[in-house]
């Protein structure tokens, strides 16, 4: 029976370079000079550092358009609260969204059937699984998933026929 996974996963090869050459350029940037101003990645958390939000959104913007060059969608990034580390230190935490999260697969779940199309769509740890006896209501099942689910950068695995 045809099936294929709907995933949510980033290219962490891609974005640990994106750190790095974001790293690079904060050390060598003028306005930079002197200031707190640095990030770092640990697992799937970058941590924004900064004398100030002004500075902390400029680091931000220096590695979304390193992330963009790379090829790695921006809409991974999840990012928290501008939070106060002491003195006039500030951070942002900014997780890498990895895996779909139970609301979405739902969500998709729901599209899917709304759609009438002679599929089955199931949660599977992170992923959800659509099966069918078509490839092309498959196929249909993607745009589908598409057009409904534009705020995640979704992509589609182990299309089996």
């Amino acid at each position: 029976m045809p099936s294929f996974d709907t995933i949510l996963e980033a290219n962490l090869v891609e974005l640990k370079n994106a750190v790095d050459v974001t790293v690079r350029e904060v050390g060598t940037r003028f306005d930079f000079k002197g200031s707190s101003a640095n990030l770092e990645l640990k697992d799937k958390t970058i941590t924004l550092y900064g004398d100030s939000d002004f500075q902390i959104g400029q680091v931000d913007e220096v590695l979304r358009n390193k992330l963009a060059k790379r090829g790695v969608d921006v809409r991974f990034l999840d990012a928290d609260k501008i939070e106060k580390i002491g003195g006039d230190k500030v951070k942002q935490v900014v997780t890498v969204r990895n895996g779909i999260e139970a609301d979405v697969g739902k969500k998709i779940q729901q599209a899917i059937k709304a759609s009438k199309l002679k599929v089955q769509a199931a949660i599977q740890d992170g992923k959800v699984r659509v099966t069918g006896a078509k490839r092309d209501d498959l196929q249909t099942a993607m745009a589908v998933i598409r057009k409904e689910m534009t705020d995640l950068p979704l992509s589609f695995d182990n299309f089996r026929d």
